[in-house]
């Protein structure tokens, strides 16, 4: 359970904003993986020993465990059990349903998992999102203007006043605040991230896309970093596929650590 302070404390120990996505998958980590027990939990394991110096956070996208199963849930758990106490955890799920459900989702999220946070959508509105709230010590991080192509079907639709986006993150504000509530915001669209500041200038704000999609690290802080860096920056494919041999968890750490160190510039400017 990590609070807003403690997490900003982590971020000035490590002089650095990297959450590092989990996002295994067992058609493309190492083949000699495969002879052991565990070969999603044993990629992870190996995973987090050479970068849990150099994140703050780690990101599982859910996807890739549910999909095996049982046993899928079960490295799930491994994972989130290994991931030292002082990292920040994501469960990248993107749940939001009605009331009870939502409430059972954060349960088997929040305490039968032991996730920090859960990522929500917010398209069914606030009885979808509250229920994850009322978890004491917990953060939702709710979906506000993703990276991927079809964000621009809905999240920008206007009523003449005001975007969808900018819809979500005003309404959010009475369910929740600063302390309890983060948001994704896509790096592909780093300029949108100083009208996001304007809404939302305190929040920790969830950026995927940097890396293989395409998103400029300078370009997200440049419009996006507040006075306490308010940043928690994704990277996923870049790092753990960063190579496919018996050297692969030695390359994730030099992928991490070379992002680990433009972090530590651009955080020297504020910190």
């Amino acid at each position: 359970m990590m609070n807003k302070q403690e997490l900003i404390n982590q971020i000035k120990q490590k002089k650095s904003f990297l959450c590092i996505g989990l996002d295994t998958d067992i058609e493309k980590i190492p083949q000699h993986l495969l002879n052991v027990e565990d070969p999603i939990f044993e990629f992870n394991k190996q995973i987090i020993d050479a970068t849990k110096d150099l994140c703050v956070a780690y990101k599982p996208n859910v996807a890739f465990y549910e999909s095996m199963g049982a046993k899928g849930w079960e490295s799930l758990q491994k994972t989130i059990d290994y991931i030292p106490n002082d990292i920040f955890t994501i469960a990248d799920a993107k749940r939001g349903d009605i009331g009870n459900t939502s409430k059972m989702y954060a349960n088997a999220f929040f305490n039968t998992m032991n996730f920090d946070s859960i990522t929500v959508a917010p398209y069914m509105g606030e009885d979808s999102v509250t229920p994850f709230l009322e978890f004491k010590n917990k953060w939702v991080i709710l979906l506000a203007l993703t990276s991927n192509k079809g964000a621009d079907d809905f999240q920008f639709f206007t009523n003449g006043e005001e975007k969808l986006f900018e819809k979500v993150l005003k309404q959010s504000k009475k369910w929740g605040d600063d302390q309890s509530l983060m948001y994704v915001v896509g790096a592909t669209r780093p300029q949108m991230f100083a009208e996001i500041r304007t809404i939302v200038p305190n929040s920790f704000l969830l950026v995927p896309g940097v890396g293989a999609q395409g998103g400029s690290l300078a370009e997200v802080c440049k419009y996006g970093m507040n006075k306490d860096c308010g940043l928690l920056v994704n990277s996923s494919r870049g790092i753990i596929y960063a190579d496919n041999d018996g050297n692969f968890a030695e390359a994730a750490r030099k992928s991490a650590l070379q992002i680990q160190k433009e972090m530590a510039i651009l955080l020297g400017e504020i910190l």
